[in-house]
């Protein structure tokens, strides 16, 4: 009886740990991989593959009751490869060290102090680690607005593109018909010009049959 209590115990708190990691997950900044996998920068590739095994299969809609485990479960395969992609996660990189160093030059403090220097450690409320999440945060999503409209602008372009070429055609093809129309009325105007040249057609004058007496 007891074990059987133990086991249920150890169930609900198992399905409870799984929807406190769906909600971490949800929460995550959804443009920093690294927060979402819950790793840090420095993680090797087999570290965040395992990571990724990890909370994928702990997450897994079929054993999470979490209503939004799919959500979540879609994040981690999202986050996974954009760490996997070699471009990708260079660029998420230098970002990264751009806010850190940004941080360390408010703080004061010199770009080649170590994360465990005393200065860094005793940092607190909040901690040299939110910081360094929140002023990531702030130049990523720095980046992806620019990103965005970029991407805006060049739709515009392609857009404006676009109705020139559909202008041309139609230009084209406007030109088209009317060199048709001049084709199919050049013999009307043929005619009409002969009709023209030979001048007016001389009606014939009747003559009176003279009566004979």
């Amino acid at each position: 009886m007891a074990d059987d209590i133990d086991r249920l115990l150890s169930r609900e708190a198992t399905a409870f740990q799984r929807e406190i990691e769906v909600e971490r997950i949800l929460k995550a900044f959804k443009l920093n991989p690294y927060d979402i996998l819950d790793l840090d920068i420095s993680a090797t590739p087999e570290e965040i593959k395992k990571k990724y095994r990890q909370l994928s299969l702990f997450i897994h809609p079929d054993k999470a009751p979490h209503p939004k485990a799919p959500d979540a479960f879609d994040m981690l395969k999202k986050a996974e490869s954009e760490l996997s992609d070699e471009k990708q996660r260079e660029e998420l990189n230098a970002t990264i060290h751009q806010a850190r160093v940004l941080l360390l030059k408010d703080l004061g403090f010199p770009s080649t102090i170590k994360d465990t220097d005393p200065r860094i450690i005793d940092l607190a409320n909040p901690s040299f680690k939110e910081r360094m999440r929140a002023k990531s945060k702030e130049l990523l999503i720095d980046e992806e607005l620019r990103r965005r409209k970029a991407v805006k602008m060049n739709l515009a372009n392609e857009g404006l593109e676009a109705r020139k070429k559909d202008e041309e055609v139609a230009t084209k093809k406007r030109k088209a018909e009317d060199d048709k129309t001049w084709e199919d009325g050049r013999e009307q105007r043929v005619g009409s010009w002969r009709t023209f040249s030979q001048g007016p057609t001389k009606k014939k004058k009747k003559t009176k049959a003279q009566i004979l007496g």
